[in-house]
């Protein structure tokens, strides 16, 4: 029965919105997609959350409301063709605009979860992501 009440009185961690500012943001085409992904799904195609909003010249605002409590990364591109997937060149290299949080340093494979983490808890949470056009 103790832990009942101790389960009852526990303090509950709250959701938090996470908002992303996508600057660099040179055409209207398509979608900005986003997605809050934590070390596991981190450069995949299977993050926890994801969120998109038409793309707008300059800056493109997506809101991710309730996130749990955690550390999370977050990958951004703009979908030019509107198909959710990120157009690559022969060389595989993104012919859309990427961007990761903090910015982080593209290596061969992508940025690496620690350089990209942020962490979320019971306050809101925005962040500036700058996309990059690696072929432009």
């Amino acid at each position: 029965m103790a832990w009942v009440v101790a389960l009852v009185l526990s303090p509950v961690a709250a959701a938090a919105t996470v908002t992303i500012d996508v600057s660099n943001v040179k055409s209207p085409k398509g979608r900005i997609r986003a997605a809050v992904c934590t070390r596991a799904t981190f450069l995949s195609d299977s993050c926890e959350f994801d969120a998109d909003a038409p793309a707008v010249v300059g800056t493109t605002t997506v809101a991710f409301p309730n996130i749990p409590p955690g550390a999370y990364a977050v990958q951004v591109f703009q979908d030019e063709h509107n198909d959710g997937t990120v157009h690559r060149d022969a060389l595989g290299i993104p012919t859309e605009g990427i961007g990761f949080s903090h910015d982080a340093p593209l290596h061969l494979h992508g940025p690496r979860f620690n350089e990209a983490a942020f962490q979320v808890n019971d306050q809101p949470v925005r962040l500036s992501v700058r996309l990059r056009h690696l072929l432009h």
